[in-house]
């Protein structure tokens, strides 16, 4: 389990989130709420909120934006991860990664099995860094996004954690 000294400096981040979604509002988000909620507790900055058709085009788009824009270090989506025809979150993103981050997938697949057994099979959660930008895509569900943060982003995001973080290493990306 991670530990966090109680005299370690905080360090916020500037994360936005997207939703990927053909029929969700900012009225229903409930996945992009509990993930803005969830940063703004932790002490982070929200960079933007948008929420996208599933479109890998417009996704691209929406991405690549964030990933050249200086005031966005962490990037976090949800939706468009499953496998349905319309699910390409994950091939939005493929093609803009330095450097995928295979253990996130793997760990987060692990821990939802927990809530929906073999079903977490379908998740195609990615994670990865382009441009010293993290990214994260989630499923769209909002017990996977609270699954994610909880367990997985809150602690990694959060310069405190120890033996090591994300966040510390945001620093050693340099300025972009």
């Amino acid at each position: 389990m991670s530990q966090t000294p109680d005299n370690a400096a905080f360090m916020p981040l500037d994360i936005a989130i997207l939703t990927v979604s053909d029929s969700r509002t900012e009225a229903d988000d409930t996945s992009g709420h509990l993930l803005r909620d969830s940063v703004a507790a932790a002490g982070h900055r929200i960079a933007a909120k948008e929420i996208s058709p599933d479109d890998v085009y417009r996704l691209r788009a929406i991405f690549s934006r964030w990933i050249a824009d200086p005031g966005v270090r962490v990037i976090i989506s949800t939706g468009g991860t499953g496998l349905t025809g319309r699910d390409s979150t994950p091939e939005a993103v493929a093609a803009l990664l330095d450097k995928p981050i295979d253990g996130f997938g793997e760990l987060f697949r692990q821990l939802s099995y927990r809530d929906i057994g073999a079903s977490t099979v379908q998740s195609r959660a990615v994670a990865g860094l382009a441009n010293g930008t993290l990214i994260f895509c989630l499923p769209g569900s909002t017990g996977a996004c609270r699954t994610a943060w909880d367990e997985i982003l809150g602690p990694q995001l959060d310069s405190r954690t120890r033996p090591c973080n994300f966040a510390q290493l945001i620093a050693r990306f340099g300025e972009r």
